[in-house]
């Protein structure tokens, strides 16, 4: 059996991978291991959009309860609004049930211990090992003993609205934004937020029918978003995923500003105002050799992880790092939240541009990025791991790197969450990068597919 946690809780498609029975088992080991020091352990529960949700909650929340945990349903809440809950709640663990960015028949579900952090290796094994040797640690109590369920939804949304504004501590006077919700967990917080604080708001993505999810919109598609902006003549534009811990913006021009741009934007916001303890930022080996440069530029100190934010986290725990994040739009603000949080990235950008009194163009015109290619190829989950192992993987890998001949990288890396191999090429001829690329991943597909 492959393992069922990946980089990013336990996700698969809903109903045949990630099915009921399977949310039961993971409700009961869970409550099991998190709660061993209390025997009616409180679990804060909140889901996105996605039609498999409501299937899902009740199968983990039916586990939850036949192990004496009683269950906070609070609804269609971002991921970071669920960490965040954990702790204002007082709860011993955190569920949510998302598969991200990804299309809307997949979903997932991922734990948050007590501090709102996601869980340890250690942690994640123990729950495993439960369901995979089919470990019965129900005590199959009755009456009293039994869990309770809560529905909480406006309560927990109206605590979250109000720290993310308490975070922000200002106004958008003035400012017109359009925010792109990916038909997600955004919908509600994001408009509510941007309104109380100021802002014009435009808003697109944001009518979920259950089905809808990320389709051609949000961080992983901000072409509406860019086609908008211009239209409106906003300042800025916003584009959450489905979980709305990512984020990607789009200037007043209509371009995009990616998460390696947004961390540097950041970067260079906190060192002048001193908030950035030792002038340190945490990245991946996925960042842009122009994000690289500029961090240096403005004297910060670089701390390079694996990509997947529980990497950016755990170096950032380590080292007292207070801002990290990807390319990809997922940035840690360790002094506000336990994880990536999109609406509260975007609002720090916001403060960015505030404090500046530039045009986002500006600030994002500042760096320099080189050119990247990201191209997928399709593998089986069990060889995402074999590519290096392949001769003749590795030789055109070689023959990549010499054709290069130092003016460029090559990145191969498996996905954590899909039965994908990423393979990315940075350099300075775009065409011609893309072309190696495709070759690359056609092999790849051939090879391990």
């Amino acid at each position: 059996m492959n393992r069922l946690f990946g980089t990013d809780g336990v996700r698969g498609i809903a109903n045949a991978e990630l099915t009921p029975e399977l949310a039961f088992n993971l409700g009961k080991a869970g409550a099991y291991i998190l709660g061993k020091n209390n025997k009616n352990p409180k679990v804060v529960i909140g889901k996105d959009t996605r039609i498999s949700g409501d299937m899902l909650e009740h199968a983990i929340s039916a586990g939850i309860m036949a192990m004496g945990g009683d269950v906070i349903q609070v609804g269609v809440l971002p991921t970071p609004a669920v960490a965040f809950l954990v702790r204002e709640m007082k709860a011993d663990a955190g569920v949510m049930i998302s598969a991200s960015h990804n299309p809307f028949e997949y979903n997932g579900i991922k734990f948050f211990n007590s501090k709102g952090f996601k869980l340890d290796d250690e942690i994640e094994d123990a729950i495993e090992d439960i369901i995979v040797r089919d470990i019965d640690v129900n005590s199959h109590i009755t009456g009293k003993k039994l869990g309770r369920c809560l529905v909480s939804e406006a309560e927990g949304r109206h605590l979250y609205e109000d720290y993310l504004k308490g975070c922000f501590r200002g106004t958008l006077n003035g400012f017109k934004v359009v925010l792109d919700c990916a038909n997600g967990s955004a919908c509600q917080v994001a408009e509510e937020v941007y309104r109380c604080l100021g802002a014009q708001v435009f808003l697109i993505g944001h009518h979920p029918d259950g089905t809808n999810i990320n389709d051609h919109c949000g961080s992983t598609h901000p072409e509406q978003l860019q086609e908008a902006v211009v239209k409106h003549g906003a300042d800025i534009g916003m584009a959450f995923d489905g979980d709305a811990d990512r984020l990607i913006c789009v200037d007043e021009k209509g371009r995009i500003i990616d998460g390696d741009k947004l961390l540097c934007i950041c970067a260079n916001m906190l060192k002048r105002q001193s908030q950035l303890p030792g002038d340190m930022v945490t990245a991946t080996v996925m960042s842009n050799q122009g994000f690289i440069n500029y961090m240096d530029d403005i004297g910060c100190q670089l701390k390079i992880t694996a990509v997947g934010d529980r990497y950016v986290l755990e170096s950032m725990l380590q080292t007292g790092c207070a801002l990290g994040g990807e390319q990809s739009g997922h940035i840690i603000f360790l002094a506000h939240s336990t994880t990536g949080d999109g609406i509260l990235s975007s609002l720090q950008v916001m403060r960015a541009i505030g404090l500046s009194g530039r045009k986002a163009s500006e600030l994002s015109d500042d760096i320099t990025i080189y050119p990247q290619v990201l191209v997928n190829a399709t593998v089986k989950n069990e060889n995402k791991e074999k590519y290096l192992k392949d001769p003749t993987i590795a030789g055109e890998i070689k023959a990549i790197e010499k054709a290069m001949n130092g003016n460029g990288r090559v990145l191969i890396r498996p996905s954590g969450t899909e039965p994908l191999v990423r393979v990315m090429l940075e350099g300075e001829d775009m065409d011609r990068m893309t072309t190696l690329a495709q070759r690359l991943a056609t092999l790849i597909t051939q090879k391990l597919g």
